[in-house]
């Protein structure tokens, strides 16, 4: 065996901790462990079928990317949510993620452009509810819808501006599963997503900037009027 390749019984626990982060992040990030819930070691061992320590290590990560709060003596919880922190992440992300498509513009290229008009026909051809009555999320919506926003900054030239771009909108999006069947009827995010789509073919970048700043408002605003009767 290769000295630089692991055995499968060395690289098995790290595999298995980020099998259990991410399963315990999904979890966190849809709500299904709601925001200030203990996470018991024991009831986490037998629901993901995971040994202590891997369990550890996936909920020290969580815990460093603010999904998780350590308590000592006390144990882990499920970060708790706050008005706060909703509007802290929210302006935050409008800093950031308006630089990084005043970049992406800036660097533009037609390939990039072909990508964006992709990306935008999936999003715009994927329903947002299974049902078209009443609103059962459809998580293939999510993909594209984060996709389409992913390409949009994807030129910026900076990975670690999109790492931190993709971190604010996964604290965001536990936010937003915490509101979505009150959003779902008031929103028009096609259109949305079609003015900024628009507005960045234009070329027109304060106008783009300005939509998507407005977009990620929008939907702050929706949480922000709601989250007092979800936190009781």
């Amino acid at each position: 065996m290769s000295p630089d390749l692991p055995s499968q019984k060395d690289d098995q626990p790290a595999t298995l901790a980020t099998t259990i982060y991410a399963r315990l992040k999904a979890d966190i990030l849809t709500t299904r462990l709601a925001p200030g819930r203990k996470l018991q070691s024991r009831f986490l061992m037998e629901q993901y079928n995971v040994g202590q320590t891997p369990l550890r290590e996936a909920l020290n990560r969580l815990t460093t990317e603010e999904f998780v709060v350590g308590m000592e003596q006390r144990g882990f919880y499920v970060k708790e949510v706050s008005k706060g922190e909703l509007q802290e992440l929210t302006k935050t992300r409008c800093w950031v993620e308006g630089l990084a498509l005043r970049e992406s513009m800036q660097n533009a290229t037609q390939s990039w452009e072909e990508a964006l008009l992709v990306a935008h026909h999936r999003l715009d051809r994927t329903p947002r509810s299974l049902k078209p009555d009443t609103f059962e999320d459809n998580p293939d919506w999510e993909k594209v819808h984060r996709a389409f926003h992913a390409t949009l900054i994807g030129l910026c030239g900076s990975r670690p501006l999109l790492g931190f771009c993709e971190q604010l909108a996964d604290r965001l999006y536990r936010y937003r599963m915490m509101s979505i069947a009150k959003a779902y009827p008031a929103r028009k995010v096609g259109a949305e997503h079609s003015d900024i789509l628009q507005a960045v073919l234009a070329k027109h970048t304060e106008k783009a900037v300005r939509l998507l700043q407005q977009h990620y408002q929008r939907t702050a605003d929706v949480i922000y009027s709601d989250l007092d009767g979800m936190l009781a």
